[in-house]
């Protein structure tokens, strides 16, 4: 059983009043939640990884928990989500696929089991790197109102053999969205698309 031992985690919220238009009547929030994890893989190959998605699935549960708690209404709020990882520089991008299951479904637990793939991102980083984050409607991955992405990173990390990885969170569709296409309150939630 690999160690995933946490060094830091962290959160950011923000709350969008504007984009240059008028101001909403409730303005957008969005959240992400952070950890900088060892990664006990770093520096050598290893063929079998997919048994320590295991081992994430607590560190999962718990940063949704985190970021569920940063919105005022908690999860009957929450509309968006995504998530990622930038593996250290002794690491390979593999180790950053380990998030899907245990990131992407403490999610979908914590959120009455939505529809809609998760949207992720990941990429192999030095020290300080960020990531743009995809974020996508939790029921429905034709909402475009909710096409969105959110930079993260923090400075101290990755080191070579660490992981961050990252999820994150929306209240609301983009301040201004006039896309058109489909519509939140719209969505069948049936099939994850529509």
């Amino acid at each position: 059983m690999p160690e995933f031992t946490v060094r830091k985690i962290a959160l950011l919220t923000e709350e969008i009043f504007h984009e240059g238009g008028p101001r909403p009547a409730v303005p957008r929030r969005r959240a992400a939640v952070m950890a900088l994890v060892k990664n006990p893989f770093a520096g050598r190959y290893v063929e079998e990884l997919e048994d320590a998605m295991g081992d994430l699935k607590p560190l999962g549960l718990e940063m949704t928990d985190r970021l569920v708690a940063a919105f005022e209404g908690g999860a009957s709020v929450i509309d968006g989500f995504g998530k990622g990882a930038i593996v250290g520089t002794a690491g390979e991008l593999e180790h950053g696929a380990l998030w899907h299951v245990p990131g992407g479904y403490a999610m979908r637990e914590r959120l009455g089991d939505s529809k809609a793939i998760v949207p992720s991102a990941k990429k192999v980083g030095a020290f300080g790197s960020r990531i743009d984050i995809p974020l996508g409607h939790i029921n429905a991955a034709y909402v475009r109102s909710h096409f969105d992405a959110m930079e993260v990173g923090l400075s101290d990390g990755p080191r070579p053999d660490e992981i961050l990885f990252v999820l994150a969170m929306t209240a609301g569709p983009r301040v201004h969205a006039r896309m058109g296409g489909l519509r939140a309150e719209d969505v069948k939630g049936e099939d994850g698309l529509r």
